[in-house]
């Protein structure tokens, strides 16, 4: 199946010749759907706490978040570009939607329209004005969206990137240092880089903290090889194998790169105004407490575990109770043990009211354990899809991440994967057809056999920007 070349090639991206024969094989057989047995609700795989627990989770973080070692850790590496689809499709080929509309209709209400308004004039048209927003001007449509002017203040603009600087102080600092750490394509990296040269100051100044701020890229060994619509390696025109970046999910190796004892991870387009970020921040903090109050008592029990103690009915209860880790009847020590021992996140869930994405499922492993899992619609098979309809919650994105062991040592967050998950889409390449795979995602497969907790949160806390025109609701005004 593969030459010489191929060989070399396949070898430069750090990937070994059985890996890219799994991924062919991959494309062959498709990935199984999850095995999901219902949607997580309620009092039955969502806590939905009361203000008391608010209070004192809250409380637990704050009292601990100076001793800790704390990262906010950012996906910034996709391209705005599906943000500003309907613009392109106006500009390249005269379809004129109502989105289009909308935009023009509001055009001052943007918080670019400042920067905007320097590459137009009162007599450019509707077409030059989208055009100087995506192609000539402020060129968004080749920009990450966190280079993109989200929001207006009395005295600046900011981009997504400054939220986050302004986030992290609020909820992520260790005494007056903040990490924070982006995931970016090398491209865009420069960018980032001058923003915050010229930005980065002015908020250390603000919040009197010191920003370490670091970057990083997803990995060529990630990357996936395409194929043709025959499922054979596609060729380029020079005949060599296409690499394609694997999503998302490849970022586990970046997170796993991470010295930290907890790392918060959002999207770059979840952020809100100043005047709305309350609520953000309270339940970071939230979220963060409650993974320390369940490390706490997890370590103790593994601890005990490990000497002998005969705690097996106890820390069979905390798994079934507070870990949602529910257990078949003839589960053992080591069984307990070993599920106990795994890294832990806690995942806040929005009420469903509309909006895409993933949502909160039990699944059940192949050994019986029926446990949490964030799925993706095409995750599930068919037949099962009205389970995701009655859906309560969605994923926002909204994680908080323990990594290390009961002993201070770091887990190998690549050990806790299922390869079994994965995407096949239709994609294309100097005008022709091709399947591109992309690996578990991040919060998806990519933690599958974490211990994974949901939380009930508001929509408050909850922005994205998937088109241009959210920049108009009120979150972001």
């Amino acid at each position: 199946m593969f030459t010489k070349e191929d060989i070399a090639a396949i070898e430069a991206h750090g990937l070994s010749v059985a890996q890219a024969e799994r991924q062919i094989e991959n494309f062959r057989n498709g990935f199984p759907p999850l095995p999901v047995t219902r949607a997580a609700s309620p009092g039955d795989g969502i806590k939905v706490l009361d203000s008391g627990q608010i209070a004192a989770a809250e409380a637990l973080y704050d009292s601990r978040a100076t001793e800790l070692q704390i990262v906010k850790f950012v996906p910034a590496s996709g391209a705005a570009t599906r943000m500003f689809k309907e613009l392109f499709e106006f500009v390249n080929e005269g379809r004129r939607g109502k989105g289009i509309d909308t935009l023009l209709q509001n055009i001052e209400r943007f918080a670019f329209f400042p920067e905007l308004a320097k590459h137009i004039t009162p007599q450019s048209d509707d077409e030059q004005i989208v055009r100087n927003i995506i192609i000539d001007g402020l060129g968004y449509g080749s920009k990450p969206k966190g280079l993109v002017t989200f929001h207006a203040y009395p005295d600046s603009l900011r981009k997504p990137v400054e939220e986050h600087l302004v986030e992290g102080a609020l909820y992520a600092r260790m005494g007056n240092r903040v990490r924070i750490h982006f995931t970016v394509s090398p491209e865009h990296k420069a960018g980032f880089e001058a923003l915050l040269a010229e930005r980065q100051r002015i908020y250390e100044e603000r919040f009197n903290v010191r920003y370490e701020v670091t970057f990083s890229v997803q990995r060529p060994s990630t990357d996936t090889i395409a194929v043709d619509m025959d499922n054979r390696p596609f060729r380029t025109d020079e005949g060599g194998l296409l690499f394609r970046p694997a999503g998302h999910g490849a970022l586990i190796e970046n997170l796993d790169a991470l010295d930290a004892d907890i790392i918060f991870v959002k999207n770059i387009d979840n952020v809100t105004t100043d005047r709305r970020k309350a609520d953000t921040v309270t339940y970071k903090k939230v979220l963060a407490g409650e993974l320390l109050r369940l490390q706490q008592r997890s370590f103790r029990l593994i601890e005990a575990l490990r000497r002998g103690d005969d705690v097996a009915a106890e820390a069979a209860a905390f798994l079934q109770e507070e870990l949602c880790c529910r257990l078949p009847e003839d589960t053992g020590r080591e069984k307990i043990l070993s599920l106990l021992d795994r890294p832990i996140r806690v995942c806040g869930m929005v009420r469903n009211e509309g909006e895409p994405g993933g949502g909160p499922f039990w699944v059940r492993r192949d050994d019986g354990v029926e446990q949490l899992q964030i799925a993706e619609s095409s995750q599930i098979a068919p037949e099962k899809m009205d389970l995701m309809k009655s859906a309560t919650h969605f994923n926002p994105v909204d994680l908080v991440c323990g990594v290390r062991r009961h002993d201070g040592t770091k887990f190998d967050l690549r050990k806790y994967v299922d390869p079994s998950t994965g995407f096949i889409s239709k994609k294309s390449s100097g005008g022709r057809d091709l399947r591109a795979q992309e690996l578990p995602g991040l919060w998806n497969g990519a933690m599958a056999d974490w211990n994974t907790i949901f939380v009930d949160v508001p929509i408050t806390t909850f922005s994205p920007v998937k088109v241009v025109q959210d920049l108009l609701r009120p979150e972001h005004q």
